[in-house]
């Protein structure tokens, strides 16, 4: 098989990487022997040292073994936002053995249910915050076991006090809760260490994660992810950045859920193997907070996707800031090439576009990271992946530059989808992992994503790929968001409508939109209809969610 990025890959970069046997235990431990007294993580002015965070998380380890008697593989749930407690419960989870299961605290009762049956979890830890859902269905799932934590529960006491309280009477976000059994965090964790650590028996393809995904395209699917899988896509991704994060000298804010296969694997595992500090933000959503952390943190690295950049660039208190972190990685969905540019002029950092999806742990493809522009390129595979862009019905792989299927091989691709048979047998074809995104790629490897296969509307036969309509609307003055789907026509089978989300103040009308498209597109491609919105649905990480456009149409 042609692999044409090999030939034009970044300097020091290898084509494999060896995994050997580790297991994300393995590479935890080894992290906290290297940067014991290093502050790893911090959380609303609270900071932890490595050994501060893994002797909690050893404790919540023998928790889960000793008092809960779970056995290696039994699911735990975590239902907590980017707080401390989050990567304590996940790498004691993991010491344990068992299998993590990542839930959005904003779930409602239904897709919680949904998860939570499926996976078969045993016990889960919540913060109180998001305790109403979840009281509505856990009698209908399999959990034995609630562990409730709250937003300010690993800071001193009087702190606590001040932001739980706060939280409760002031803001009034903490429910009255009826759990019965439930036990606090810090009373599990007293109890844990009581008993003496032993490390687990885990073996590189034992699950590590059901992390479940296909929210955005239909019900979703238990992505099976191994301690092999996570392990190889960390040791990839640091082959592709060793140049340029580097050991105990980094830091990364986090403001994308860590219950996100992107946070997860890039924001906590990478910058735990590496030394580095991690600045946890629990809601991402508060603008103002946020550039407020950033101000303060002198942070080297942000990850974010497309939407939250968009937010970042509207804040005028952003604009004005005097810094940038060096390393800026989009990813979650595709990076608009206005907002890259303009991201660009204001900050001075380019920003670095990969591509990834939960069902390969999620890495397959990054730009280099010393890029000097952003070319709308989601970049080459990096080592030990291959790609191949092919026909979506015959399987046969696409000459340079024509549009295909991408699909991906590597020690990164899940598992499988849990319990889900015959749709894991609909992804995964002759060896490869079908993605359904539609792309091509150029003679150096480079790779671009058209859009999503089932996106694509047809046009009286033609092929309209709304990323493009949606990336040339985003340079239209006024236009904040856009989200381009196909709605059903009588005449073409199917014709364009556009969702724009305008700026502040702005005199858009749909008049001028359609005009100021077939000024620069097919005529086939134009709206034929726009609707004007407040806002758009999206998923935890700001994925426009077209599913919901659409639903929304047939109502």
């Amino acid at each position: 098989m042609s692999e044409p990025w090999l030939s034009f890959y970044p300097k020091n970069i290898p084509a494999e990487i060896e995994i050997g046997n580790q297991t994300l235990q393995d590479l935890l431990l080894d992290a906290e022997a290297k940067y014991s007294d290093i502050k790893g993580f911090a959380c609303m002015g609270k900071e932890m040292t490595y050994k501060e965070l893994f002797d909690q998380a050893r404790a919540f380890s023998n928790y889960c073994r000793e008092v809960l008697k779970l056995r290696k593989g039994d699911r735990l749930a975590l239902m907590i936002p980017n707080v401390l407690q989050y990567p304590i419960c996940l790498f004691g989870g993991l010491f344990a053995g068992l299998t993590i299961v990542n839930l959005n605290p904003l779930d409602k009762a239904e897709s919680l249910k949904s998860e939570l049956k499926d996976s078969g979890a045993k016990a889960i830890v919540v913060l109180e915050n998001f305790t109403t859902e979840l009281e509505k269905i856990i009698e209908q799932t399999d959990v034995e076991k609630v562990i409730l934590t709250s937003i300010g529960s690993r800071h001193p006491f009087l702190e606590r006090w001040l932001i739980n309280s706060y939280l409760r009477y002031i803001k009034k976000v903490i429910p009255t809760w009826h759990l019965l059994g439930a036990i606090r965090l810090h009373e599990a964790l007293k109890l844990g260490e009581q008993y003496t650590f032993t490390k687990a028996a885990i073996k590189p393809d034992d699950l590590a994660f059901f992390q479940y995904t296909g929210g955005t395209t239909g019900a979703a699917k238990g992505v099976m992810l191994s301690h092999r899988n996570i392990v190889a896509n960390l040791l990839q991704i640091h082959a592709w950045t060793k140049e340029m994060l580097k050991p105990q000298q980094e830091v990364v804010l986090t403001a994308l859920p860590l219950y996100h296969i992107f946070s997860l694997v890039i924001n906590c595992f990478l910058f735990t193997f590496l030394g580095g500090r991690n600045v946890l933000v629990p809601d991402p959503r508060n603008i103002p907070n946020l550039v407020s952390v950033m101000q303060k943190s002198g942070i080297t690295c942000f990850c974010g996707v497309n939407t939250l950049f968009n937010a970042l660039l509207h804040n005028e208190a952003f604009r004005a800031m005097n810094h940038s972190p060096a390393v800026v990685i989009g990813g979650g969905m595709a990076v608009q090439k206005a907002v890259a540019d303009e991201w660009q002029k204001v900050t001075g950092s380019v920003l670095i576009q990969g591509y990834g999806l939960t069902e390969t742990s999620p890495v397959v493809t990054i730009n280099p990271l010393d890029a000097k522009e952003f070319t709308g390129s989601i970049g080459q595979p990096i080592p030990s992946t291959k790609v191949s862009i092919r026909n979506d019905e015959t399987g046969k792989a696409m000459p340079l530059g024509e549009v295909g299927d991408l699909c991906v091989q590597g020690p990164q691709v899940m598992q499988g989808y849990f319990h889900r048979g015959q749709e894991t047998a609909e992804v995964m074809r002759d060896g490869w992992l079908h993605t359904g995104d539609a792309a091509y790629m150029d003679k150096k490897g480079f790779i671009y994503i058209v859009d999503r296969i089932k996106d694509m509307v047809v046009v009286s036969g033609f092929n309209v790929y709304p990323a493009e309509v949606e990336n040339m609307l985003k340079t239209m003055p006024g236009v904040n968001e856009v989200a381009v789907i196909g709605v059903p026509d009588t005449d073409h089978g199917e014709v364009v409508k556009a969702f724009i989300v305008p700026e502040a103040e702005s005199k858009l009308t749909e008049k001028a939109v359609i005009k100021f498209c077939h000024d620069k597109l097919a005529a086939y491609k134009c709206p034929h209809f726009v609707e004007f919105r407040d806002s758009l649905p999206k998923s935890p990480v700001g994925k426009i969610l077209k599913k919901d456009l659409r639903a929304q149409k047939k109502a």
